[in-house]
């Protein structure tokens, strides 16, 4: 049964003409608004490239932003909610019209505008300026349309043949992204990847060749044992990483930090020096400009000098923070970066460019292509009539790769780097300002007093049944309990969403990030005062 509600103009065009005269007139002008086609005996095979089929795609694309817009205008709106939970199982079973079951024949395009609108009303609104449970939040505008007009070009950034603008468009934005690290115009090299993980896995995947160049035709047997180091707070792709690659991940060697959650560096020299008398041989190490729950930035100049003193390749995983180099408050937190051999970057995080958006900056030029190139005749002819450096599909370890490249360029147009640097600037004074808030608080409690170096604040919620209790293994049970039992009521209630997790010897605590511009101080208030209300009887 098809579940669409006709709009008020809509209706009383229904009731006043016949459904031939309402489709014949197509979308037109009733009391100043646009009346709605009815879609209910339209079908895919009546739009392009169906002959005729110009206005009725018209039309079928206007309804469809109808939609979109409707959606995004309740995205900003602190009075609609973040989401409107259901569990998979009732999603799976189908509500009010809305099924996942797919026809063997075709439905009308009435039908899947309904699906259309559905899909968003059970999804989550993560543009909301209450939406604090993802490092990637936020809805800008001009990078949707950058992705509506990627979608539309349908293209591939395998070749400059097929994507001659998009391949000078990336190039463009890694010259300005090394520019900011700190590398010579003459050095460095990047690509964008199907996110963080993607670019860290290439980071490591270059040093194994940098340093073992035979791998790539004989692989890891004629190899020595590899290892890896990297923080114990770094995130856990590292690990993933080394896994795909056949290092191991009993071979990646977790550095300790300290309770801000830097590595420390004289624990990473220490393990290097641990791992060769056992038989290892250390080659990359993993620095983190941004952990990923207490957002912290390890030393990197200190990291940089054991390096340097034991031949290894740094690699600086700034998926998180390295939006901060923006920033002129803020940029001396990655300072020592430009010693890096490698810099992931995730423009899709700090800087709110729509998902994917993640880079890999490399500073040896050349490495990328000597390492993952296989010259496939079909696609990297050398006899082209152009200048063939600009194929960039035999860098990647992909064949097809998404162009991730327009949205973030157009975005950099509309804002210019000032735009993106203010951006950065309100994000951190809204941790600050959370932070301060915190303090204040009886029935809060930080998990380290230490001013946040990034947007996270992570705390606990303390209710009464907790704050009398004395510190000791009855009290950390309870607490544990508390942050999903909260998250649990807000996710059915759906006013505001934030994450949690243990670490280390920390119980459940609420990690909030701000990387949304659309995010005030209301919003925080509000967070913390839900937080309380849906806590207060725990």
């Amino acid at each position: 049964m098809n579940s669409f509600q006709p709009t008020a103009e809509r209706q009383s065009v229904l009731e006043n003409k016949s459904s031939s005269e309402v489709k014949s007139k197509s979308v037109s002008q009733i009391n100043g608004h646009r009346a709605r086609q009815d879609f209910s005996s339209v079908y895919n095979r009546d739009l392009l490239p169906a002959e005729s089929g110009e206005e009725v795609t018209k039309n079928f694309l206007l309804e469809l932003l109808d939609i979109l817009f409707s959606y995004i205008c309740k995205s900003f709106k602190r009075s609609s909610k973040v989401l409107d939970f259901h569990h998979a199982h009732q999603l799976k079973d189908g509500l009010d019209g809305f099924t996942l079951a797919l026809p063997d024949e075709p439905e009308n395009l009435e039908q899947l505008l309904v699906d259309c609108r559905d899909t968003l009303k059970y999804g989550i609104k993560t543009g909301h300026p209450r939406f604090f449970n993802q490092l990637s939040s936020g809805l800008d505008i001009i990078g949707l349309a950058g992705e509506w007009l990627t979608s539309t070009a349908n293209t591939n950034m395998f070749t400059y043949e097929v994507a001659p603008v998009f391949i000078l468009m990336e190039e463009v934005l890694l010259r300005n992204m090394m520019s900011m690290i700190g590398w010579p115009e003459e050095e460095g090299d990047g690509l964008f990847c199907p996110g963080g993980s993607v670019s860290n896995l290439n980071s490591m995947l270059l040093a194994r060749y940098h340093f073992f160049p035979e791998v790539k035709k004989k692989g890891m047997a004629a190899l020595p044992k590899l290892a890896i180091l990297t923080s114990s707070h770094s995130h856990y792709s590292v690990q993933k990483s080394a896994a795909v690659l056949g290092i191991g991940i009993d071979n990646v060697l977790l550095v300790k930090c300290d309770e801000r959650g830097k590595m420390i560096p004289a624990e990473l020299e220490s393990s290097i020096i641990t791992a060769k008398g056992a038989g290892l041989v250390p080659f990359y190490v993993n620095a983190t400009a941004g952990t990923t729950v207490y957002g912290a930035f390890d030393p990197l100049n200190d990291i940089a000098d054991i390096c340097q003193r034991h031949g290894l390749w740094m690699h600086v995983d700034a998926s998180w923070g390295g939006g901060l180099l923006m920033s002129k408050r803020h940029s001396a937190k990655l300072n020592g970066i430009h010693r890096a051999s490698s810099v992931t970057w995730n423009p899709h995080k700090m800087m709110g460019v729509p998902l994917q958006c993640s880079a890999i900056l490399v500073r040896t030029k050349g490495i990328l292509q000597e390492c993952n190139q296989l010259r496939a005749a079909y696609l990297f002819q050398p006899d082209k009539h152009y200048d063939i450096s600009y194929d960039t599909g035999d860098k990647t370890l992909q064949c097809g790769r998404h162009v991730d490249v327009f949205k973030f360029w157009l975005m950099w147009k509309a804002k210019g780097s000032t735009g993106f640097e203010a951006q950065i600037n309100r994000c951190l004074d809204n941790a600050e300002y959370l932070y301060d808030k915190l303090q204040g608080r009886a029935d809060f409690q930080l998990v380290f007093k230490s001013k946040p170096e990034h947007s996270n604040v992570c705390f606990w919620y303390l209710p009464d049944s907790v704050r009398n209790l004395q510190v000791g293994p009855e009290r950390n049970n309870k607490l544990h309990t508390v942050a999903p039992k909260i998250k649990g009521k807000m996710m059915k209630e759906g006013l505001t969403m934030i994450g949690y997790q243990p670490l280390g010897d920390k119980v459940n605590f609420f990690r909030c990030v701000f990387s949304n511009p659309a995010t005030q101080r209301e919003d925080v208030d509000f967070l913390l005062d839900e937080i309380a209300r849906l806590g207060s009887d725990l």
